[in-house]
């Protein structure tokens, strides 16, 4: 190998851990603006109520009988409402300061769009993360300047490769939608690739088997890779949506918010309407992802499939997802059922990305260890 291969893959290595030490301090900013926005709402609705009390107070006996049960018919809809309904935006929760005490138990926005309060740890937190994935995109680039190729051929230049991709595409999500509140779950997320993929499946860099030697490696990897990273994000949007729904049921009973970070995250409906779209489009891409390995298998080994471990996984998670939006379209499949659901299949791209590449021998064993 060359020098200067040498010293690209060792660039790469530089950057892979700067951008891991940047996503780890906007990991702590995302849930600092958690924790911080979750005590002010807090006191936000003990001062609502304060004043809310003292308003009644002041009431005539005859108005305040019709004002109390005014208000007991708005906290039943506030805690009754994230159910079958999207919340209002975070930010009206200030108007309850006024006077009213409507806003207490809301979560942000069902829209998911920007309100007009700025959260500065958030703020802050996207910053650093918009300055991580530069760094790690420096790292892409100098793995594949160093081998000469795309750097897909093995595990760690899959990962490495794969949690930009994830962080990326969550950037250019937050564009359209407030996202915020899944920060740390990405972010997070890519810093435990970023870490099995040094620790784990660290490979220098290297030529790649012959098999992999060809054009259909860009198109058929770079489709998988767009596809994970949005499967990611509904991995995380259905797991809040299990935290939500559970709070929600919670409030509906009567029980405290013992989870008061979770007013930032939208309604259980919202986040599943949201995951079941993306998901939607992860899936035509999985779809394409299993088609072009088809073809590829067929120009490197004459035919298009042979039961091998990976292209029988490969087709696993794609009859995951096609259950998932076919339950939930036809049958009636919503709630807690399409959330484990969505759950259940990203597993299996975890388990077809690590354990088989890794344990399973076959024609597919690229993982480089």
């Amino acid at each position: 190998m060359f020098p200067i291969n040498e010293t690209m893959g060792q660039y790469s290595e530089l950057f892979m851990l700067l951008a891991a030490g940047t996503y780890t301090v906007a990991f702590i900013a995302f849930a600092w603006d958690l924790a911080k926005s979750s005590k002010t709402l807090r006191a936000v609705d003990l001062k609502a109520a304060e004043l809310s009390g003292a308003a009644a107070a002041r009431v005539p006996v005859a108005a305040g009988v019709g004002a109390s049960s005014g208000a007991v018919d708005r906290a039943e809809s506030d805690v009754a409402g994230p159910i079958g309904r999207a919340e209002r935006p975070t930010s009206s929760v200030a108007g309850a300061v006024g006077g009213n005490a409507a806003g207490i138990g809301q979560t942000a926005d069902g829209a998911m769009r920007y309100s007009a309060e700025r959260r500065t740890p958030a703020r802050v937190a996207v910053a650093l993360t918009v300055l991580g994935v530069a760094i790690h995109a420096a790292g892409v680039i100098t793995r594949a300047l160093g081998a000469g190729r795309v750097p897909w051929g093995n595990m760690y230049e899959f990962l490495t490769t794969g949690a930009f991709v994830a962080v990326a595409v969550f950037l250019l999500v937050l564009i359209r939608r407030d996202l915020r509140f899944l920060g740390t779950f990405v972010v997070g997320l890519a810093i435990i690739m970023l870490v099995a993929a040094s620790v784990a499946y660290w490979t220098p860099v290297g030529h790649l088997v012959p098999a992999l030697q060809s054009y259909w490696l860009i198109i058929h990897v770079s489709i998988a890779v767009i596809s994970s990273a949005l499967f990611t994000l509904t991995f995380a949007m259905s797991a809040l949506q299990l935290v939500q729904s559970h709070r929600q049921k919670t409030i509906a009973a009567g029980g405290g918010d013992k989870l008061g970070f979770m007013r930032l995250v939208p309604s259980a409906l919202s986040l599943e309407n949201l995951s079941y779209r993306i998901n939607a489009i992860a899936f035509v891409g999985w779809t394409f992802t299993l088609m072009f390995g088809a073809i590829w298998a067929e120009k490197a080994w004459g035919r298009f499939w042979g039961w091998d471990t990976k292209e029988v996984w490969t087709f696993v998670i794609w009859v995951v997802y096609a259950g998932y939006l076919h339950a939930r379209a036809t049958r009636g499949w919503t709630g807690t059922r399409a959330a484990w659901l969505s759950i259940v299949g990203y597993l299996c791209v975890v388990f077809n990305f690590t354990i088989v590449n890794q344990f399973f021998n076959g024609l597919h064993s690229y993982s480089g260890l």
